[in-house]
């Protein structure tokens, strides 16, 4: 049976990262589709094309760039291999990684402090902010201490909640499709699960993989 589970183990394991492959391809082409569409359109320096956003768009450019940055650098994270091969360049990557996080961040306090909206859209704005900060803190602690697995999985965790425009933009048309005003609260609502819902989903799929490959592991230790 042991030899059976672990020939089982191999056969998946390239289907394991094609499917990897995939969700990250499926990622980065959301991830420019967006940049293009949204912050495209702020290349036209008109207060037509601002709106709200154009007495204080010295915050968005920030905001923006620390986005921006941390879109781009997140899925270099991720790379098995190159790391181990370039560790310099990882350290490096990862310290821009986290620079644009804390920009943006500081960029999004002012953002939100000069905020017409709702409170409770603001709120989900400050939420999320505090949430991508506080996951990337704790991948940079656990790096530091050497712990390398945690700090890998509060990466991912991170680089989920930096998602979270883009998701948002995904929701936020789903939302109307099916007849439904968007309304602040609503907005709210979507802002909250466009990156709760993510990291939940990555709790859940990573708690079943890790029992998986638990019992796999000791139904195939007699063998050895």
């Amino acid at each position: 049976m042991s030899d059976a589970l672990h020939a089982e183990v191999e056969r998946r394991a390239p289907l394991q990262r094609l499917a990897w492959a995939l969700l990250w391809l499926a990622l980065a082409a959301l991830s420019l589709q967006f940049l293009l569409a949204v912050h495209g359109q702020y290349r036209h320096l008109d207060p037509e094309h601002y709106t709200m956003y154009w007495s204080r768009r010295g915050w968005l450019w920030l905001h923006i760039t620390g986005g921006v940055l941390g879109i781009v650098l997140g899925p270099l994270q991720f790379l098995t291999r190159w790391p181990r091969a370039w560790p310099r360049l990882h350290r490096w990557l990862g310290r821009s990684y986290i620079s644009g996080m804390l920009l943006a961040c500081a960029a999004a306090v002012g953002l939100i402090a000069t905020s017409p909206a709702p409170a409770s859209i603001t709120t989900a704005f400050a939420g999320t902010a505090l949430a991508w900060l506080l996951t990337a803190l704790v991948a940079m602690i656990s790096i530091r201490r050497g712990k390398v697995a945690r700090h890998r999985r509060w990466m991912t965790r991170a680089y989920l909640v930096t998602l979270a425009p883009v998701v948002f933009r995904l929701l936020l048309p789903a939302w109307m499709a099916s007849g439904r005003a968007p309304s602040p609260d609503a907005i709210a609502l979507l802002l909250w699960s466009s990156w709760v819902v993510p990291l939940l989903l990555h709790g859940v799929l990573s708690s079943a993989w890790t029992r998986w490959r638990g019992r796999a592991s000791s139904m195939a230790a007699p063998a050895g």
